[in-house]
């Protein structure tokens, strides 16, 4: 891989890069909040709504939540949400392989 463009990528991530990651949960909500909405947002991705619950799971700021939805879009090789999604959920050991990936394919474009 060009450590030259992962850098790039890194330094670029959070600011004006490929994937927005600038979404922060909602910092007013109390505990009891974040639990009923994490608990309903396991309920809808259990159903299969997955983009319901990525947005609740966006809100609360729920790591692990944000990571299994990743993981479902990555399955269906959505490899760019599954991307921001282990961005917000600052899942490296997620982040940095699909990193490897995407910055592979655009280097292979480049040449």
């Amino acid at each position: 891989m060009n450590e030259d463009l992962k850098k790039q990528i890194d330094t670029k991530q959070g600011k004006d890069g490929f994937i927005k990651v600038t979404d922060q949960p909602v910092g007013n909500l109390s505990d009891q909040q974040k639990v009923f909405l994490n608990r309903k947002a396991n309920a809808l991705f259990n159903e299969g709504k997955i983009d319901m619950a990525e947005r609740i799971f966006i809100t609360t700021g729920y790591s692990d939540g944000l990571t299994r939805v990743g993981d479902a879009y990555a399955a269906k090789n959505e490899f760019l949400k599954a991307l921001k999604l282990y961005l917000l959920a600052h899942n490296k050991r997620k982040s940095d392989p699909l990193i490897e990936k995407v910055s592979g394919v655009v280097s292979a474009m480049l040449k």
